[in-house]
């Protein structure tokens, strides 16, 4: 069964924030791994188009009602309906997230994957007590790869 990264930022992102996520994508979908994001734009739209950019499988948990508002990228649109609530079901869909930036939506999943025990890769991102710190986008999924082996192995 091929793992699922969570990709997690802001729906509106700074330039670079949007670089580090597109390269964030594109490395978790070479590796063959899905990429599961919140839907919509900015960070997380970067982190879609680049997996998608090399055939990988992209799914989105919307916060609303309507499939059609995922970006064009996301391959698997789920509408939850929950708003904010969604973010649960982004941390307890994956692996592990890497969080590129972001705001208090962030923040939220952050939290709420340190407390359940989802491990959490920061990138340009919060500086949060239990969060691993990565400097790159191969950093990142550098850290990726060992957590995914280490949970192997338990």
């Amino acid at each position: 069964m091929a793992k699922v990264i969570g990709v997690i930022g802001a729906g509106v992102a700074t330039a670079e924030q949007t670089a580090l996520a597109q390269e964030v994508g594109w490395l978790i979908a070479r590796r063959g791994w899905h990429l599961v994001c919140g839907g919509l734009g900015g960070v997380m739209e970067a982190a879609a188009r680049g997996a998608h950019e090399v055939g990988g499988v992209t799914i989105g948990l919307l916060p609303g009602n309507h499939r059609d508002a995922a970006n064009s990228y996301i391959q698997i649109p789920i509408a939850t309906g929950m708003g904010e609530g969604r973010n649960l079901l982004i941390v307890r869909s994956a692996e592990l997230l890497i969080a590129i930036g972001g705001r208090y939506g962030t923040l939220s999943e952050i939290a709420l994957a340190l407390k359940t025990g989802t491990p959490v890769i920061g990138l340009d991102s919060w500086d949060i007590p239990g969060m691993i710190r990565a400097v790159s986008p191969e950093d990142a999924v550098r850290h990726a790869k060992k957590l995914l082996h280490q949970k192997k192995q338990v």
